[in-house]
């Protein structure tokens, strides 16, 4: 079955600009120290550069991840069963996803992306490998609670969240989103998640400064499409890309760096930034069993049962919605 029209629940203004993706850059650029939510990263250029981002030698959640679905469908299709459908939250270019579908005989597939055009494209070529599921794509900020296209409500619900992007928020908004794809889904629904394990502090920061620039170039590109959409002029020749690892926080943080002191204006507002100054865009947290669990169970998911690649590098979590309790 082809796709389905698209349900678009991005909110834009008068002018076609995106509201929340004005609000949070204009907040942060006040802030001290500067920081933008990395999901503004994801527009279409960014989500194509993520995609070759996962293409880099340097880069192995994508590998491993792959290595897990590819050899566990027998599992997957033991726990999960027959008949959901699968709800794919920041689906991207959906590489992952027909490992997954091909496993457990899906009802329905749901992509959720903020990135529209690249949506339509995945949700394209997703129909074309799969003619008999229907696809339904939302473009939709999945930080929210998001309603599904009516045909698949009365299904049983798989959320399906790939990549570790869990491990781009601190644990509060973490938890928020957690719950908040709790609602989304439903009381009877199951969530598979990634969860980017810790490791060598060399291999973690090679992973987000690969020797060829491609992650370099997504994070610039958040500055790129701040002058595109918001009206910017952000001297982007005078950023520098900068990727640490924070082992207090256990994880690799992106910053944009300044050169040398600079000015711009941003939506009709003027800022500065001294050189050496950074915008923080992204965090990715890395984590280890209690921690994992910790997250989940604070979210509403238990979990069921737990995957990683022959490195233990990266891991595949299942859980249940968790079925609220008055007592201990």
């Amino acid at each position: 079955m082809a796709s389905q029209d698209m349900m678009a629940l991005v909110d834009l203004d008068d002018e076609g600009v995106n509201r929340a993706f004005r609000s949070d850059v204009l907040d942060g650029m006040s802030g001290d120290p500067k920081a933008i939510p990395a999901r503004w990263l994801y527009d279409d250029a960014g989500s194509q550069l993520f995609e070759d981002i996962t293409q880099v030698e340097e880069y192995y959640p994508t590998r491993c991840e792959r290595e897990i679905l590819e050899t566990r469908g027998d599992e997957f299709a033991e726990l999960i069963g027959p008949g959901r459908a699968v709800v794919e939250f920041g689906s991207g270019s959906s590489v992952k996803t027909p490992l997954l579908l091909q496993a457990i005989d899906p009802a329905a597939y749901v992509p959720l992306d903020i990135a529209g055009d690249f949506l339509r494209a995945a949700a394209a070529d997703l129909s074309r490998k799969f003619p008999d599921l229907p696809v339904y794509p939302v473009e939709a900020d999945f930080m929210k609670t998001v309603q599904l296209p009516k045909d698949v409500t009365a299904m049983p619900k798989l959320g399906f969240f790939p990549g570790s992007t869990i491990g781009n928020m601190v644990a509060r908004s973490a938890v928020d989103l957690l719950r908040s794809m709790r609602e989304t889904l439903g009381p009877d629904s199951q969530l598979l998640i990634g969860m980017d394990l810790i490791k060598n502090v060399a291999v973690l920061e090679a992973a987000y400064d690969d020797a060829a620039g491609v992650t370099a170039q997504f994070n610039l590109n958040l500055a790129r499409r701040i002058n595109r959409e918001l009206g910017g002029t952000i001297p982007v020749d005078k950023l520098q890309h900068s990727a640490r690892w924070n082992d207090v926080f256990a994880r690799v943080e992106m910053h944009l760096e300044a050169v040398e002191d600079i000015a711009f204006d941003v939506a009709g507002r003027s800022f500065t930034m001294r050189k050496g100054e950074t915008i923080h865009t992204e965090n990715s947290h890395k984590f280890d069993l209690r921690s994992q669990s910790t997250l989940l169970l604070a979210g509403g998911w238990t979990p069921v049962k737990r995957w990683t690649d022959r490195e233990e590098c990266f891991s595949l979590i299942l859980a249940d919605a968790t079925i609220p309790r008055k007592a201990p």
